[in-house]
């Protein structure tokens, strides 16, 4: 088979930038090199595209984050030349302005095949309060939950307070709706916690997901497909603090443990398999996403959330649970790559 262009995207305007560009190198140096010809393309933190040998000479400085200028998106000329000559794009920016389906639907306006979730999953699987209210519709259980905004925070907030007293109790977690990586998530202990909670909330969006702490085992599972997706095996996640959050994943002192597979029931794994298919279909997920679960010590099952450009490093659960399952890593982004292409050509009958 005649070798194809990807394009793949990282950095971006949201606080996880360094996440993507550490993905998006694992997923360079994975990539099969006889079956795909690369075409790195970086957007800095400002929102400016570089062009690609802007990109590779930012990555083989060993950057972490994109310190040149490049060029408005309108303006960069050669970056989106270097775009409309791919055949298929692999988005890997993480957060807001890439996973959020604002770059989904730049390249669906463009034409070019892309990896991942349409514009309304990518969507959906950005905000929160979305997703939750979409989860409670078709019956998923979910964690108790309620949604602020930062002007009413900001006009009443002895009223906020109340409400999460009598709806949603302590401990919980107060998440900027859209968001990732748990930037910007903090668990309150009590009410007094609230105002800095909120205000780190608010740092990163003006809607706010206040939700229960759901006492129970963190697991997860990787789901890959379009009309007909499948499930991995199930992983689990030991943080090593109170909750999985952003320095427990990416940091180098992290102590947090992946158990692949999960040592739970197989009667249990069978069910949250079940479940992570259903809730990709759910959202209207094609190619592949990760589906986070909290799981009670009575073996119930409660969704927490469905990440539809879940990380891709070396350390990250995604490709380790289809790695467990069989497939190894190369494989797994060429088949998300002919996934992309199928979905397009669907589409474009």
């Amino acid at each position: 088979m005649a070798k194809q262009r990807v394009a793949v995207i990282l950095g971006g305007r949201s606080g996880e930038h360094e996440v993507s560009v550490t993905s998006a190198r694992s997923v360079i140096a994975a990539l099969d090199r006889d079956r795909w010809d690369v075409v790195p393309i970086g957007i800095s933190r400002s929102g400016n595209w570089l062009t690609p040998g802007e990109t590779v000479a930012a990555l083989d400085a060993g950057q972490r984050a994109f310190t040149e200028e490049g060029a408005p998106v309108l303006a960069a000329s050669e970056a989106l030349g270097a775009l409309a000559s791919c055949d298929v794009a692999f988005p890997l920016v993480h957060g807001t302005y890439g996973e959020d389906g604002t770059l989904q639907g730049f390249l669906e306006i463009a034409g070019v095949p892309y990896a991942g979730g349409g514009v309304a999953a990518s969507a959906i699987g950005m905000d929160k309060a979305l997703m939750k209210a979409l989860f409670r519709e078709a019956g998923i259980p979910v964690a108790r939950y309620s949604v602020i905004r930062s002007w009413e925070y900001t006009l009443a907030q002895n009223d906020s307070m109340a409400l999460i007293d009598q709806a949603i109790g302590f401990p919980c977690f107060v998440k900027p709706a859209n968001g990732g990586s748990s930037v910007g998530v903090s668990r309150a202990r009590s009410r007094e916690d609230l105002p800095d909670a909120f205000q780190a909330a608010f740092a990163y969006d003006d809607k706010a997901v206040v939700e229960q702490a759901v006492i129970g085992r963190e697991v997860e599972c990787s789901v890959l497909g379009n009309e007909h997706p499948e499930a991995s095996i199930v992983g689990e996640v030991v943080p090593d603090r109170d909750f999985y959050d952003y320095d427990s994943k990416y940091s180098q002192q992290s102590t947090t443990q992946l158990y692949i597979p999960a040592p739970i029931p197989e009667g249990v794994a069978r069910d949250i398999r079940r479940l992570a298919v259903r809730m990709f279909q759910v959202m209207g997920c094609e190619g592949y996403a990760r589906v986070d679960f909290f799981l009670t010590p009575a073996d119930k099952l409660i969704a927490n959330e469905v990440n539809t450009i879940p990380g891709f490093t070396s350390i990250s659960m995604y490709p380790k649970l289809w790695e467990a399952s069989g497939l190894p890593y190369p494989d797994l982004l060429t088949r998300i790559l002919e996934l992309a292409l199928a979905r397009h050509q669907r589409r474009s009958r």
